[in-house]
C-alpha cells in the first residue's frame, strides 16, 4: 500500500474520532501546527527518521516539541513512530485538514496569475466556484506565474481549470490538429 493510502487511513481515523468526541477544529488546529513544525524544521525531520535514534528517544522529542496537544494527537504520532511511518505524519496532517474543511464545505482553490488579483477579482472567482463546487468558502491563494501570457489557471483540489492564454492556444492547437 502506498504511503499516500496509509496516510490517508490514519488522517480518516483520527477524524472519527474527532467526529465522534466533537473536537475537529481543535484537532485541525493541532496538526496544522504539526505540519508547519515538519515543513519549516529539516533537523528535526532528521533526528526523526534516523534508524539509530530509538524509538522512545523520538517520543519523547515529540511530546516535548508538542507538549499540551490532546492525547490523541500525541497518542497518533507516537504510534507513528513505533510503527516506523514518521515519513507520513506531514501527509496525515495535510489529509485531515483536507477531510475537516470538506466536513464544513470549505476547498482550498490555488490561482495563478501574471499578477496579483484585486480582492474583486479573488471574490468574483470564489462566488463562481462557490456555487460550481456547491461548497460554503473557498480560500484563495494567489500565486504569481510569470510563464503564463495572460489569464488564470485554477487548482481546487485535484481539478485544474485552464482558463490561461496559453491554455486556450494549446487547446486551439490541438483541435487544429485533430481536423486535420
Amino acid at each position: 500500500m502506498s504511503k499516500t493510502n496509509v496516510a490517508k487511513r490514519y488522517a480518516e481515523a483520527l477524524f472519527q474520532i474527532a467526529k465522534e468526541k466533537e473536537t475537529i477544529d481543535f484537532l485541525e488546529a493541532e496538526l496544522a501546527t504539526v505540519k508547519e513544525v515538519f515543513q519549516s524544521n529539516q533537523e528535526f525531520l532528521k533526528f526523526l527518521h534516523h534508524p539509530k535514534v530509538d524509538a522512545d528517544k523520538k517520543k519523547q522529542l515529540l511530546n516535548e516539541a508538542f507538549q499540551g496537544f490532546s492525547k490523541d494527537v500525541l497518542h497518533t504520532l507516537s504510534l507513528l513512530v513505533d510503527r516506523h511511518n514518521e515519513a507520513i505524519i506531514e501527509e496525515i496532517a495535510t489529509a485531515f485538514i483536507t477531510l475537516a474543511q470538506d466536513a464544513r464545505g470549505v476547498k482550498e482553490a490555488t490561482i495563478y496569475s501574471v499578477r496579483a488579483l484585486s480582492d474583486a477579482e479573488q471574490e468574483e472567482i470564489q462566488q463562481v466556484f462557490t456555487k460550481k463546487w456547491n461548497i460554503k468558502e473557498l480560500k484563495i491563494n494567489n500565486q504569481i506565474d510569470p510563464n503564463l501570457l495572460g489569464g488564470v489557471k485554477i487548482r481546487i483540489g485535484n481539478t485544474v481549470y485552464d482558463g490561461s492564454i496559453k491554455g486556450k492556444l494549446d487547446r486551439l492547437e490541438r483541435q487544429i490538429a485533430t481536423a486535420n
